[in-house]
């Protein structure tokens, strides 16, 4: 790839290189589509009061998880003893699967790659359910359930919405999915984007998990609060599963910059609703603009992010690396997720000014590849005109 970005960085693993590898190229600075991640959150005032804490807060031993646990339910209104706090989502993922998938687990494809990586890296059968292009990419609750009873899959999980495409089930068809699987050993529904869901009034099941058996529900605040270097998540489950899950992790598996950030919460509610404001208006506007771009196709998404296919022979991983070399914008090409190819990618909602320049950047792709294919149509002519002559 050009100026000094090694594309091999995007071939290492199934998920996209850090904006810190990137950056490390000497790309330039980099407008990022590719981390989903909410850009109006924390607020500027908020970012100026932990820099001003910043020392003390990387150089005390943080509280123990519990008490950060403690006061995370208080913000969230749950019973503590439903909760367990991580160090990122996939932290839980991780430990899921050695605590409880033993067999088997079933997962609709395409979706968030560690739900179908980490089960395979233990030696678990995982029984992929294909979402087809030709739906839209939108899950048939009782294909599904059909397909587990089949398979005889032990665990299921919905990703509700789901990543890449942004999907969304109401909230009573997670309920009835629930209650027909009853006998499973597991369910898991990850809420990582449930936040940005509009739609529904309350659109979480975090409530019904508590009082199930086998439910779990996942979240991620990195990605609802725009803080994926803190790297935190949770859990919410009844009692007994949350309580076995604490007692699995570590007891200082938190970080000081985590703890500040919870201990915030409270006093900023009212910046966080207004953030949620300001990227449903932005996902409109960005899928208006993006719509009006020939042979790129935008699906209707609940999420933070646009799920686009590239039409007119286009192909993910050139846009991709044009785009980054000329001008520096970073995309989530979605060739390497099981159940995709390299025709579709994945597009952070952002602010209107950076989706002009996505925009001009796709835009100057395509005329770039349209002259390009002129060039070679006429070089390749000229033979048989000048044959035709003679």
């Amino acid at each position: 790839m050009r100026h000094g970005v090694d594309s091999g960085l995007f071939q290492q693993t199934a998920h996209s290189p850090s904006y810190f590898e990137l950056s490390r190229t000497g790309v330039g600075e980099l407008v990022d589509f590719c981390i989903p991640c909410n850009p109006y959150f924390p607020t500027p005032e908020m970012f100026e009061e932990l820099s001003k804490n910043l020392e003390s807060v990387l150089k005390f031993y943080p509280s123990d998880s519990s008490k950060i646990a403690d006061q995370l339910s208080k913000v969230l209104g749950l019973n503590p003893a439903t909760l367990a706090m991580s160090n990122g989502s996939t932290e839980l993922i991780t430990w899921m699967d050695h605590l409880w998938i033993h067999e088997s687990i079933a997962i609709p494809i395409p979706t968030f790659g560690r739900w179908t990586d980490q089960p395979m890296e233990s030696n678990k059968r995982v029984d992929m359910f294909l979402l087809q292009e030709s739906n839209n990419f939108e899950l048939d609750i009782d294909e599904y359930i059909k397909f587990i009873r089949t398979r005889g899959s032990r665990v299921a999980v919905i990703c509700n919405p789901n990543n890449p495409d942004g999907g969304y089930l109401p909230r009573r068809e997670i309920i009835r999915f629930m209650d027909e699987l009853s006998d499973l050993d597991l369910i898991v529904i990850d809420e990582s984007f449930i936040d940005f869901v509009e739609v529904e009034r309350n659109p979480s099941v975090a409530a019904e998990a508590s009082i199930r058996p086998n439910v779990v529900v996942l979240k991620s605040l990195g990605k609802n609060f725009g803080l994926h270097g803190i790297r935190f998540g949770y859990l919410v489950a009844n009692p007994g599963l949350a309580g076995k899950m604490r007692k699995t992790l570590p007891k200082w598996n938190l970080n000081s910059l985590a703890e500040t950030v919870v201990f915030m919460l409270a006093e900023h509610e009212g910046e966080y609703a207004e953030s949620l404001r300001l990227l449903s208006r932005d996902r409109y506007r960005m899928g208006m603009e993006l719509s009006r771009i020939p042979d790129l196709t935008v699906y209707s998404s609940q999420a933070n992010f646009l799920f686009v296919k590239l039409g007119g022979g286009m192909d993910g991983r050139e846009l991709r690396d044009h785009l980054l070399a000329k001008h520096q914008v970073f995309i989530r090409e979605c060739g390497n997720k099981l159940g995709m190819t390299s025709k579709f990618a994945r597009l952070v909602v952002r602010p209107e000014q950076d989706v002009e320049r996505l925009v001009e950047g796709i835009r100057d792709f395509t005329q770039a590849r349209w002259t390009s294919h002129a060039v070679h149509s006429s070089h390749s002519s000229e033979p048989s005109l000048l044959m035709h002559s003679a």
